[in-house]
């Protein structure tokens, strides 16, 4: 079979030094959404290189994309056709807040292989480290259908009981048409988010919005909506990526608090106010705690 789970599992770590500055994370910023006023003062932090903060989720693209779906295709035992490919889910475990400028080494590895029958899931683990020690762990799961049924660990099923009662917020946040086009330039060059003729390879009407902007774009209106605005009270964010988004649609994000932590639910809409598509579950963003706001 392609994928070799045996081999992926059994191979060495590959490691590489990455390097970011300012450009990097204002870039990455611009791509999820940042900058809207573009004179708002909380908008500034993120765009602006003289107040520069850096949303966690950046760690998804520092050093062009080291946990990202095709850099996990390259590992030993997988082989994979990309148009069967979609990223499943993430988390981040933050050790540290990230830096605005900053070189590491990254460490990764195929950290699981699961047989769902219809497809594969493989685990790629990212470990980021630099001279003062660890900075973050990514996981990024990546779903490869077509190529399970060999018999291997179906890996865990579980989801998180969804929560109950209503919000505590609510927020939508539109995404631009041409959203995919910049957050693709943060080093995701899959061309599912670009080509038209490929997405409709892969199943799709036209290109889909990376799954990873999406869950930065979430991250953002929790910190800017429960958190104060400070993203070093940020200490992990995981999620599943339950459907697609459309450049154009608008993200419908659903927050509720709980001890030491925010749940989420995160729905794509065609137009404002009305039902939308889940695309994002099983959404907790790890925290230090959480301000009461009136």
């Amino acid at each position: 079979m392609p994928i070799d789970a045996a081999k992926a599992l059994a191979a060495e770590p590959r490691s590489r030094e990455i390097t970011w500055d300012h450009k990097d994370v204002q870039l990455y910023h611009l791509g999820i959404g940042a900058g809207r006023p573009a004179t708002d003062p909380d908008e500034l932090r993120y765009t602006l290189e003289s107040r520069l903060h850096v949303l966690p989720s950046f760690a998804t693209v520092a050093g062009s994309g080291a946990p990202g779906v095709i850099s996990g295709l390259s590992m030993p035992g997988i082989e994979a056709d990309l148009a069967r490919v979609l990223h499943g889910g993430q988390s981040l475990t933050l050790h540290r807040p990230i830096p605005a400028a900053g070189t590491a080494t990254a460490t990764g590895r195929i950290a699981a292989v699961y047989d769902k029958v219809k497809a594969a899931v493989l685990v790629l683990r990212t470990e980021v480290a630099d001279t003062d020690g660890p900075l973050w762990t990514s996981d990024a799961q990546i779903f490869v259908r077509g190529e399970g049924g060999w018999g291997g660990d179906r890996g865990p099923s579980g989801t998180l009981e969804p929560p109950t009662g209503e919000p505590d917020r609510t927020v939508e946040r539109a995404v631009r048409e041409d959203q995919a086009l910049l957050y693709r330039l943060s080093g995701d060059w899959n061309p599912l988010h670009a080509d038209p003729e490929f997405a409709k390879l892969a199943g799709f009407d036209r290109p889909i919005l990376h799954g990873l902007c999406t869950y930065g774009i979430t991250l953002k209106a929790v910190v800017d909506t429960l958190l104060d605005g400070d993203v070093t009270r940020v200490r992990g964010y995981t999620t599943r990526f339950a459907g697609v988004v459309y450049p154009g649609e608008t993200l419908r994000i659903r927050m509720w608090r709980q001890p030491g932590a925010v749940r989420v639910a995160v729905s794509a809409c065609r137009e404002r106010g009305t039902d939308g598509t889940p695309v994002l579950t099983d959404t907790p963003v790890l925290t230090d705690t959480i301000v009461e706001h009136t």
